[in-house]
């Protein structure tokens, strides 16, 4: 029980000191804007992405580095979209807890991902898509050092409007 009780402690001693170096971070409150963004959540996704910009030369670079965009396989008359199998794990696990949490959190993303589901696609992958655009938002945002906005990120559809 000793040993339980210490591994708790440093546990608990780890997260905050997390916590408090993410919040010292320069873009932890533009990570922080974000649905479904906590302070542990955001640390992994800055830890995950670094805090260079020249890393990823656009959003797409960052899309298949975490696995989040789609791959394309076609020969002939054949065409595969599947999911990538080549890609960093532990960001490609933050972001499917980014997804899940973002949908109790955002109507808009909710909003994307039934989308994404009454269109045929399975949970881990309406879940991924919506990781997907979360990250396209999230590049944007941290290059232009602009804080997320629900109505610029998820405006609503034409179709929506209509009904």
């Amino acid at each position: 029980m000793l040993l339980l009780d210490a591994g708790c402690q440093a546990v608990d001693q780890l997260s905050i000191a997390v916590e408090k170096a993410f919040l010292a971070h320069p873009d932890a409150q533009i990570l922080l804007s974000f649905p479904g963004v906590g302070t542990q959540l955001g640390a992994r996704l800055l830890a995950e992405i670094g805090d260079d910009r020249n890393r990823f030369s656009d959003a797409r670079a960052l899309k298949a580095y975490a696995g989040s965009a789609p791959i394309t396989r076609a020969s002939g008359k054949k065409k595969f979209v599947g999911r990538r199998f080549v890609k960093n794990d532990r960001l490609s696990t933050a972001g499917y807890m980014w997804a899940l949490s973002a949908l109790t959190g955002s109507p808009g993303a909710r909003a994307h991902y039934q989308r994404r589901r009454a269109a045929g696609d399975w949970h881990a992958a309406a879940q991924r898509n919506l990781f997907n655009r979360f990250l396209g938002q999230l590049h944007h945002c941290l290059n232009t050092g602009t804080h997320f906005d629900e109505a610029t990120a998820f405006t609503p559809r034409a179709a929506d409007l209509a009904a």
